[in-house]
């Protein structure tokens, strides 16, 4: 008998977006790179409000990761790994994107004095991502890296309270992810692209 190829205990909720079957369909063999994000939003109910607005109105599609980890550990997802999902600049072909519910800034996410992320991620949401990745790995024979939202998109924003004052437009997942801690659980390098972009498979 072969193998499961599901770890124990992950319990994954699908519930594609209403837009899921318009977005750019691909092979999950081109998928070398996953993207951590968190949500800056308090609750998983208004990420999926967010993930449903169409902001791209030539496809009839929106902005989302492919699965979101809620902080009780449920996983869900939105976007299945054969299509691209928008959720990170110049990288959505070859990347799936994690989104971890997490408040990070909100609700000023671009206001100077309040750039600080302060919210823990809790042990259930990190079991349950660590087993995400293996399995994901599993279904994805080039899956070999993993990086931050932040270090993919380093631009920045005038400050919503200080003209002429610049943010940064995305720091997530933020300080209190503990990647050591992730990374002695995945086989999946982090990578950061300062250097060369890895070819393309």
């Amino acid at each position: 008998m072969p193998p499961d190829p599901h770890p124990p205990g992950l319990q994954i909720q699908h519930r594609p977006l209403p837009y899921a079957d318009r977005l750019q369909p691909r092979d999950p063999a081109t998928i070398d790179l996953v993207v951590l994000h968190c949500t800056e939003l308090p609750d998983l109910a208004m990420a999926r409000e967010y993930g449903e607005q169409i902001v791209h109105p030539g496809s009839g599609t929106g902005n989302s990761g492919h699965f979101y980890v809620d902080r009780d550990g449920s996983v869900h997802c939105w976007v299945p790994v054969e299509r691209t999902a928008h959720h990170v600049r110049d990288w959505n072909a070859r990347s799936i994107g994690i989104e971890l519910v997490n408040s990070g800034r909100y609700p000023d996410w671009w206001d100077s004095r309040r750039q600080a992320m302060t919210e823990p991620y809790p042990a259930a949401q990190l079991d349950a991502l660590a087993a995400l990745l293996a399995q994901l790995q599993d279904e994805c024979p080039n899956l070999r890296r993993i990086t931050g939202h932040e270090d993919l998109d380093t631009g920045t924003v005038e400050a919503t309270d200080a003209p002429g004052t610049l943010v940064r437009r995305k720091l997530d997942p933020g300080p209190m992810f503990p990647w050591p801690e992730l990374l002695a659980r995945t086989t999946l390098a982090r990578w950061f692209p300062g250097g060369a972009a890895p070819a393309p498979l």
